[in-house]
């Protein structure tokens, strides 16, 4: 049986679109495939726009390709990367069943690594009276707290890709003083044999796909989403702890900041995080994973050639 493909690459590389042509392309030449999402946001029910679900590029020439881990849970909870390695293996398992080659796509590099790795993690319970404790402290000192943890724990999770609020900082800490303090035998994953290709673009194409894709999104719709789950009840600070256009456009929605400030500073915050999640695919190179690096600004078809070639060669 052939190995899972994986497709990384910074937001706005046009990764799921190169999955969902691949397998389109796979499904006419008789092979069945199904796109497994590796995005920690787009676990949530109802966040759509602003996670980029872009549930269109899964209809190919009429063909839906099958997807999973979208949609899967409720906005204003906490998923996390323990409960994502559950999900993952039990979808991985019924694609496999059917026969079907997995491609697990998407830009969370903790997400995509810990099952190609089979990270050991364990259910963490939230810590209430460390909680109060970390409560009010600013971000800065979340991270210098969650790095000193880090450095005691050998840990190689929650990098700044990922822990960009201080909700998200105070839970990274909270696994981290959880697993200093119960150094137990944690529940073992198998790791996932893949094939991984990159999607990579300079960073000027980047920039200015970025910027592009931030105001169409803006004009889809992405301000009334958010101010639809506030009106849900959701709170605003749950919206905020998931980061970027639900941080920035909550505050907006809110009436904290300008519409202009609002546009500026989620500008710059997508730049910055397209450059961290850059530096942790280096860094999975670093220890010791292939990528496959294909140029983003490719003709489709040149990109799918590419993938179906790798494919051919792993037989």
């Amino acid at each position: 049986m052939q190995k899972m493909i994986t497709i990384l690459g910074p937001t706005a590389s046009g990764k799921t679109s190169l999955a969902a042509a691949l397998a389109y392309q796979l499904h006419l030449e008789g092979q069945e495939a199904e796109i497994l999402s590796g995005d920690s946001r787009q676990v949530y029910r109802g966040m759509t726009i602003g996670t980029g679900k872009d549930l269109a590029d899964y209809e190919v020439d009429g063909y839906h390709v099958p997807y999973h881990l979208i949609d899967i849970c409720e906005p204003g909870t906490k998923y996390n990367l323990f409960q994502y390695q559950q999900d993952f293996h039990k979808a991985y398992e019924q694609i496999r069943s059917r026969g079907a080659l997995p491609i697990l796509c998407g830009g969370t590099g903790l997400y995509i690594e810990s099952v190609l790795k089979g990270y050991q993690l364990s259910p963490v319970p939230q810590n209430q009276p460390l909680r109060d404790e970390l409560e009010g402290r600013s971000l800065e000192e979340l991270t210098a707290m969650l790095i000193d943890l880090k450095r005691q724990t050998g840990s190689n999770m929650h990098n700044q890709t990922d822990v960009d609020t201080a909700q998200r900082a105070i839970r990274a800490i909270e696994i981290e003083t959880y697993n200093l303090e119960h150094p137990t035998e944690l529940r073992t994953m198998p790791a996932v044999p893949s094939i991984i290709i990159g999607v990579s673009i300079d960073r000027e194409a980047r920039r200015e796909k970025i910027t592009h894709r931030l105001r169409q999104r803006l004009d889809e719709g992405m301000v009334d989403e958010i101010r639809g789950l506030l009106a849900r009840g959701i709170a605003a600070d749950d919206l905020i702890y998931y980061g970027l256009e639900y941080k920035y456009i909550t505050e907006y929605a809110i009436g904290q900041t300008t519409f202009d400030e609002m546009f500026s500073r989620l500008e710059i915050a997508i730049h910055q995080f397209a450059k961290r999640q850059m530096t942790w695919f280096r860094g999975m190179e670093r220890r010791g994973f292939t990528i496959h690096w294909v140029d983003a600004l490719l003709p489709m078809e040149q990109k799918v050639a590419f993938a179906e070639h790798l494919l051919h060669e792993n037989r």
